[in-house]
């Protein structure tokens, strides 16, 4: 697999198209139900949003004690939407906290990235679990399933695309 990211979608692209034609990629042929595109965003309770949209998740993706990741698009529920705010609160916190703990204790770090209209399969997010040992990002999704939100209100999550980093280059 290979995570490629810009401010500019165009440059993206163009990043992608020079990577295809190089000699460590020629030959081989893109996946598409494998590709996942997203961008990053904010909630409203941030206080420092370059922290949240650029620094956090370039770190989190090439920090080099960190190799292990899985890489999954979800799709909620419409009904989900249809909740109070309140309820979407809750459910959001609960779900929160689980990742938090993991991220306290080292045991996985997320990225999370929306993906509304730029999915060919209308998903809503794209997610990543990074950290030392593969083992506990799996322990992270198999905890998150036992949250309600994702029990009652994730229509769809995968395909799965794990892996650990050969190359890392911020850069």
């Amino acid at each position: 697999g290979m995570l490629l990211f810009d401010e500019d979608p165009a440059t993206l692209m163009g990043r992608f198209d020079a990577f295809s034609e190089t000699p460590a990629f020629r030959g081989l042929e893109l996946d598409r139900s494998m590709t996942m595109t997203g961008r990053t965003y904010a909630i409203g309770y941030e206080s420092d949003l370059e922290e949240v949209l650029f620094r956090r998740p370039i770190h989190n993706a090439c920090n080099a004690e960190w190799p292990w990741a899985i890489w999954y698009p979800l799709r909620r529920e419409g009904s989900f939407s249809a909740l109070s705010a309140e309820e979407q609160r809750t459910m959001l916190m609960e779900h929160g906290g689980i990742g938090r703990a993991y991220g306290r204790a080292d045991l996985g770090h997320d990225i999370r990235l929306a993906s509304f209209g730029l999915d060919p399969n209308d998903n809503d997010f794209v997610v990543a679990l990074v950290g030392r040992e593969l083992a506990p990002l799996s322990k992270i999704v198999e905890h998150m399933r036992g949250t309600k939100q994702t029990s009652q209100f994730i229509e769809k999550m995968g395909p799965f695309f794990v892996g650990r980093a050969v190359y890392q280059n911020a850069g």
